[in-house]
């Protein structure tokens, strides 16, 4: 886009029948808050200035946009009194030399707008003549929905209300998006001349049309093929549908660009997520955040990963993990939970039900099963036995545990941090590591074992323990009969 546009986004209804705490456009879809997806369609005019109006809730919202678009300009509607009015509190809140070139009013809550759709209207109304143009639709079902009458030469002459509209109007199917474009100079003269003459008091945006008219103006239409992106979410149950139809939208695309996704049902995609081409995605998967996966993996079934970065041929089964780095060609799971901080190696191995967090774990390096590894290094190659517990914490502060390269410790093992193993080193079964362990050494700490003859009959007499002992002792030979 050429320079000189300035998007407006109305964003301070205050969404009642979302029932919630949180202002309305606030409501995530797909990883991002339904604002945040019409802020990133915007974005792509790469416009001159963005300005946000805000009203209800706008200690949520302000900060929000603010995060999302540095140096957007916040307008504040302190009553909300219609789309109209909201759009000159915009306008006010940009200095007169701002007040120059094509303006596109967009909604909050419209999260299936795509940057290309804005794009095509924008350089569309710019082409023309027209004083201002309608982004519209066209429907199978029109009701409720404002209709578009045009002139035989396919000028706007109206926007007609589902209660105005007469029999033959009714017919119409093409609709009003609300979705608006203006030349600024005549935005400038029309916006204080919007009205509140209705059943509601409210100052509309749409009243610009009649204006454009009364003043000679032409005003244009251009009808989107894909009429679902001007779709707005009211309640919850609006909200489910345009999260299953973006999700729709993102698994085809993704399956259009090399993915396999065997049960698109099951599976969800946020919109930051990346694929690489050849990525296998098993049922019941759900990518969230700024997840990349890089090609050859599979991932799944039942896996849920958030900002994870999954290198080449890994494969990850029935996982939950989140700010965590899986190498290429790493196994994961089944039953795994990588918590923030967990950086598994290449070839390496993070195995079922074991718990990491802020662990960096080498390349081939192994933790098959159930075991907790918190804060720890564990060096190329080593091995952790089953049932290993990291214990990092002293009630106070967290420490670090080292394990070295190709160190093999067994089963059962509680490492006290902070502590190292040196490479090459070995733990006995069932230790309790507490030393440092040089390099190379066997490090044992369980005693010896004992036996207490006849335990069970004389501390456990009378329960089946004791009598199954009692009937095993009969059974053995004497010492002169072996």
């Amino acid at each position: 886009m050429t320079q000189d546009l300035t998007v407006i986004v109305l964003a301070a209804g205050g969404g009642t029948r979302m029932k919630s705490k949180t202002m309305k456009v606030l409501h995530p879809i797909a990883g991002r808050s339904m604002i945040g997806h019409v802020l990133h369609a915007a974005a792509a005019l790469e416009p001159t200035r963005i300005v946000a109006v805000v009203g209800t809730q706008r200690e949520q919202v302000g900060p929000h946009i603010e995060a999302l678009v540095p140096g957007v300009v916040l307008a504040v509607q302190e009553t909300q009194e219609g789309t109209g009015h909201a759009v000159r509190i915009a306008w006010a809140a940009l200095p007169t030399e701002a007040r120059t070139g094509t303006v596109i009013v967009a909604y909050g809550d419209t999260p299936l707008l795509e940057g290309e759709s804005l794009r095509a209207f924008a350089e569309v109304h710019r082409a023309s003549t027209d004083a201002m143009s309608i982004l519209t639709g066209v429907v199978a079902d029109p009701f409720g929905y404002g209709r578009i009458v045009r002139s035989t030469a396919g000028d706007v002459e109206a926007i007609i209300e589902e209660k105005d509209a007469s029999a033959e109007q009714a017919l119409i199917a093409e609709i009003n998006s609300g979705i608006l474009a203006f030349d600024a100079e005549f935005l400038d003269v029309a916006l204080p001349l919007i009205g509140n003459a209705n059943a509601k008091g409210e100052y509309y945006l749409t009243d610009t049309v009649h204006l454009a008219r009364q003043a000679g103006h032409t005003v244009g239409a251009f009808a989107i093929d894909d009429v679902r992106q001007t779709e707005g979410a009211n309640d919850r149950v609006q909200l489910a549908a345009l999260a299953a139809e973006m999700n729709r939208r993102i698994l085809e695309r993704w399956m259009r660009a090399g993915v396999t996704i065997t049960d698109p049902t099951t599976t969800w995609i946020d919109a930051d997520v990346k694929l690489a081409a050849d990525v296998t995605l098993l049922p019941g998967v759900q990518l969230l955040g700024t997840t990349v996966v890089a090609k050859d993996a599979v991932i799944g079934p039942d896996s849920t990963l958030k900002d994870v970065e999954v290198g080449v041929g890994a494969h990850v089964v029935r996982t939950h993990g989140e700010l965590a780095v899986i190498g290429a060609g790493a196994t994961v799971g089944p039953f795994s939970y990588l918590r923030p901080g967990t950086e598994l190696g290449a070839g390496g191995k993070i195995g079922a039900f074991v718990e990491t967090k802020n662990a960096q774990i080498g390349d081939g390096a192994k933790v098959p099963h159930l075991s907790y590894v918190g804060d720890a290094t564990i060096g190329e190659g080593a091995n952790i036995g089953a049932g290993t517990i990291f214990a990092n914490y002293d009630g106070v502060s967290k420490h670090r545990t080292t394990i070295g390269a190709h160190a093999k410790t067994a089963s059962n093992n509680t490492f006290v941090a902070p502590v190292t193993v040196g490479d090459g080193a070995a733990t006995g079964a069932g230790s309790v590591i507490r030393r440092d362990v040089p390099p190379g050494s066997l490090a044992v700490t369980s005693g010896p074992q004992r036996h207490y003859d006849e335990w069970a009959q004389r501390k456990r007499a009378g329960t089946a323990q004791a009598k199954a002992a009692a009937d095993a002792a009969k059974a053995e030979p004497a010492e002169d009969d072996a």
